[in-house]
C-alpha cells in the first residue's frame, strides 16, 4: 500500500511539472537587415586600419545570415571568415578565448571548426542573437586579434538597434 501511495504521489508531481512547462521554446534571430549592418560595419572596422577581410554573420545554429568581402582580401578569407562565425555561434564562445584554452584543443579536426580568433558570438541584453566572423587582418599580438576587434566593433554599431527594438 506504501509503494502504491508513493508511486501516485510521484506521478502527480511529475505529470503537474509538465504540464507547467510550454511545449515550445523561443529564441531571437537578427534580421537580414541587422545581419547586414553588423557585416559592413565590421567591414569598415578593419578598412580605417588599412585591412582587406571578409565578414560573415550566421545565426544562433552557424548557417549563413550575411557576408562580405573587401575586394582586395584574400580568397582564403572566405571560408575562414565562415568557419569562424559558425564556430563562436555552435559554442556561443569567442574564437580568441578557445584557441587560449586547452580544453578546446580536442575539437581542432571538428567539421566546420576553427579555432582562430576572429569569431565572436553576439550576445546583446542578455540573449544571444547569432556570431560573427572576420578573416583577413594580420595579428598584433595574438593570431586573429585584430579580426577579434573588428568584429566587436561592428557588434558595437548593432547594439542599440537591437536594445531599442526590444
Amino acid at each position: 500500500m506504501k509503494f502504491i501511495l508513493t508511486f501516485m504521489l510521484s506521478s502527480m508531481i511529475i505529470s503537474t511539472a509538465f504540464a507547467e512547462d510550454k511545449a515550445y521554446v523561443t529564441s531571437r534571430s537578427m534580421t537580414s537587415e541587422t545581419a547586414n549592418t553588423l557585416a559592413i560595419s565590421s567591414l569598415r572596422a578593419c578598412q580605417k586600419l588599412g585591412y582587406q577581410v571578409s565578414a560573415a554573420v550566421v545565426d544562433r545554429s552557424g548557417t549563413l545570415l550575411a557576408f562580405i568581402r573587401d575586394p582586395l582580401a584574400g580568397n582564403h578569407s572566405i571560408s575562414v571568415a565562415t568557419r569562424k562565425a559558425y564556430t563562436a555561434a555552435t559554442f556561443q564562445t569567442s574564437t580568441i578565448t578557445m584557441m587560449q584554452r586547452k580544453s578546446f584543443d580536442a575539437l581542432r579536426d571538428a567539421d566546420k571548426v576553427l579555432l582562430i580568433g576572429g569569431g565572436v558570438p553576439v550576445k546583446i541584453g542578455g540573449h544571444f542573437y547569432g556570431a560573427i566572423g572576420i578573416s583577413g587582418a594580420p595579428a598584433k599580438k595574438i593570431t586573429g586579434d585584430v579580426d577579434h576587434a573588428c568584429a566587436e566593433k561592428g557588434i558595437e554599431a548593432i547594439r542599440e538597434i537591437i536594445e531599442f527594438s526590444e
